[in-house]
């Protein structure tokens, strides 16, 4: 693209046109790897290239302080790595061999913000992309595409939009994934809502130990003004761990701290023999996962499981209570996306939930619209813990009927976000809308938090008019007695 600057639009649209290589060959689980990555790959030699110019302009022939200045930058593109020497030799056929060693170098010069992250991914694989000669061409094609965008920050519109792009395609390779796509990305109302929630503060260590792409860590990381925040996230499935990785780079976050691994039976973060403690802790976990490692969870060397163990095919509740016992004691917050059966459950689950409630940490459940999530119908909700609560009391808010309506997928508007927020933050009943209950109210419910049970949503039906009713069904009977008359007679005239 030459002459004006570039758009977000305009990148957008590139980017989306070169899923075409893959879109019905490949699944988008897969494919979107190689997209994200091309893009990636395509950013840093962009921001490269004109770092170089620049600093060939300033010292002239002088290759040393030219090195000198290119080694000061966020990152090292090595030599024969660049999207431009792989673009000269697009039509080598082992250019798929080519981008793997690329990858490998800007790893290895990279290790403390970029090692690992395209360990997952193999542009030289016939399983994926297929035999040599299909390989060859959808890689070929795939470098095409990107090869008319100008990456350079003197070029592009916003230092934002290379980031909005990754979280562009990101969301719309999680519609096309259906169910799959939840497990890495949350929708950004959902994300934004919990943000605001939450209120993390200048300062703050924020976690996500079901981190997926790290859509939910930016979002909270955004709420804080002075960006001076520490991320942390953990992700179990590798692929979606690079992709996080990337994904914080672009945003400028290099120093977020994003591990690969199953929270629940191996989380990264310690301190000494303790789990680290986080001043606000946030997740989208799988609903109901099964499998999680139960049979492991008597002997937690953590402790976390004090308050029992969840059942071995729903990890809802193991996922809570390792997100309460990494907040940080007295202070410490933190809001969980739930499936509604958590809330009422019984067996294990109603004993967790009872012992949270009366370990007054439970400060909040806001019921949410169904089908918010990619290819996932049932209504959600929200789960707000406080281990500095004020009070004992618990608020519950009902917005599961105040959503946009969408095709395919419903959405939280800007006005149904501040209403939450605003809600939660007076912390007060409003009639059909919110209710604050007691402790006592919440034991009479033997723990139960269904909403409806808090937050009666129903329209009163109009007081009946018994009088009125009456003189109508009179008037009926006399009505009916009249057409009676009539009818015997015309049947007596018929014989």
């Amino acid at each position: 693209m030459s002459g004006s600057r570039v758009e977000q639009n305009d990148i957008n649209k590139v980017a989306w046109r070169a899923c075409e290589t893959f879109r019905g060959v490949i699944e988008p689980a897969e494919y979107k790897n190689y997209i994200l990555v091309m893009l990636f790959l395509k950013y840093l030699s962009d921001v490269w290239k004109d770092r170089l110019e620049k600093a060939v302009k300033e010292f002239g022939g002088d290759q040393e302080r030219i090195a000198g200045r290119m080694s000061q930058e966020r990152f090292v593109l090595p030599p024969n790595s660049s999207f431009d020497f792989l673009l000269d030799r697009c039509n080598e056929p082992n250019i798929g061999q080519l981008i793997n060693k690329a990858l490998e170098a800007i790893e290895r010069e990279n290790k403390a913000s970029l090692e690992g992250v395209f360990r997952t991914i193999d542009f030289n694989s016939d399983a994926v992309l297929g035999k040599a000669q299909d390989r060859h061409r959808r890689v070929k094609e795939l470098i095409a595409h990107f090869a008319i965008l100008d990456l350079r920050p003197s070029r592009i519109s916003d230092p934002n939009v290379i980031g909005n792009t990754y979280e562009y395609l990101i969301s719309r390779f999680a519609s096309e994934s259906g169910k799959k796509g939840r497990e890495f990305y949350t929708p950004h109302q959902v994300s934004v809502l919990l943000a605001k929630l939450l209120q993390p503060k200048s300062g703050s260590r924020i976690c996500d130990p079901a981190c997926g792409s790290g859509s939910l860590l930016l979002r909270m990381a955004d709420e804080v003004a002075d960006r001076n925040c520490e991320l942390y996230g953990q992700e179990s499935n590798g692929s979606t761990w690079a992709l996080c990785r990337m994904n914080m780079f672009l945003h400028g976050r290099d120093s977020a701290r994003i591990e690969w691994g199953d929270a629940l039976n191996e989380p990264r973060f310690i301190e000494g023999d303790s789990l680290m403690k986080f001043d606000v802790v946030v997740a989208n976990p799988p609903f109901a996962m099964d499998k999680w490692g139960a049979e492991n969870a008597a002997a937690d060397k953590f402790n976390r499981f004090c308050r029992g163990i969840p059942p071995k095919n729903k990890a809802d509740y193991a996922f809570i209570s390792h997100m309460v016992e990494t907040s940080v004691e007295r202070t410490g917050r933190a809001g969980v996306i739930v499936s509604r059966g958590v809330l009422f459950r019984s067996g294990a689950e109603g004993e967790i939930r009872r012992r949270l409630i009366e370990e007054n940490l439970l400060e909040a459940v806001i019921g949410l619209p169904a089908n918010l999530f990619f290819s996932v119908g049932i209504p959600a909700a929200i789960m707000l813990f406080n281990r500095g609560k004020e009070t004992s009391d618990v608020l519950f808010i009902d917005a599961s009927n105040h959503c946009e309506q969408g095709k395919n997928q419903n959405k939280l508007h800007d006005g149904v976000i501040a209403s939450i927020v605003k809600t939660f933050k007076a912390f007060q009943t409003v009639e059909k809308y919110a209710y604050r209950a007691t402790f006592e109210e919440i034991e009479g419910n033997e723990f139960n938090l269904n909403l409806s049970r808090y937050v009666h949503t129903f329209e009163d039906e109009e007081p009946v008019d018994l009088k009125r009713v009456k003189d109508e069904i009179d008037e009926l009977e006399r009505e009916l007695g009249t057409v009676r008359l009539e009818l015997s007679r015309h049947l007596s005239e018929l014989g």
